[in-house]
C-alpha cells in the first residue's frame, strides 16, 4: 500500500522530470516575477492603483499560462488561443483600472491598464523562453513611464503658460501618470 502511495505521489510530481526542466522553471517564473516587480516598483511609487503586487502577479500569471501549455506540448494552433484568451482577460482587468469622472469628462487609469496589459506580454515573452526580450521590454516600459514623463508634464506645462488648459486639468493629467 505504502509503494502504491509514493509512486502515485511521484507521478502527480513527474511534470519537472530533472534539474533542467526545473532550472528552467525557476528561472521563467522568478525572471517573470522580477521584470513585473520592477514595473509594479514604478507604478507604486507614482500611487498608481496597480503596483507592485499586482504587477508582479500579472507577469507570472501570464507566464504560468504559456509555460504549462508548452510543458504539456501543446501545438502552436492550441498556444495562439492560449494567448487569445490571455489578452481577453487582461484587457478586463484593465478596465477595471479606467475611471471616467462624470463631473470633468476625464478619462483616468489609461496608463496602469496600458502598463497591466504590457506586464502581460513581457510575462507571456518570458513564459514562452523569450527572456531577452522580455528584458528590453521592460527597459523600454521603464523609459516611457518615466522619461517619457517629463517630456509630457514639460509639454503640458507650455500649455498652461500659453492658455490652452486650466492648471486643475493639468492635474489630473499629471495624477494619471
Amino acid at each position: 500500500m505504502w509503494n502504491e502511495i509514493l509512486e502515485t505521489a511521484r507521478q502527480e510530481f513527474s511534470d519537472v522530470p530533472d534539474v533542467v526542466q526545473l532550472t528552467r522553471l525557476l528561472l521563467r517564473l522568478g525572471l517573470a516575477m522580477a521584470l513585473g516587480a520592477i514595473i509594479g516598483y514604478e507604478r507604486e511609487s507614482r500611487d498608481s492603483s496597480a503596483g507592485l503586487r499586482t504587477h508582479m502577479l500579472v507577469a507570472l500569471g501570464t507566464a504560468l499560462f504559456v509555460l504549462v501549455p508548452l510543458q504539456a506540448g501543446m501545438d502552436a494552433d492550441g498556444m495562439s488561443r492560449v494567448i487569445q484568451g490571455l489578452l481577453a482577460g487582461i484587457g478586463f482587468l484593465g478596465a477595471g483600472a479606467v475611471i471616467k469622472q462624470s463631473e470633468s469628462g476625464h478619462v483616468r487609469g489609461l496608463t496602469t491598464a496600458a502598463g497591466i496589459w504590457t506586464t502581460a506580454a513581457i510575462g507571456m515573452t518570458v513564459g514562452l523562453g523569450r527572456e531577452t526580450t522580455a528584458i528590453i521590454s521592460t527597459v523600454l516600459v521603464l523609459v516611457i513611464l518615466s522619461l517619457l514623463l517629463r517630456l509630457e508634464r514639460r509639454i503640458v506645462k507650455g500649455k498652461e503658460e500659453r492658455g490652452e488648459i486650466s492648471s486643475g486639468e493639468r492635474q489630473v493629467r499629471e495624477h494619471d501618470s
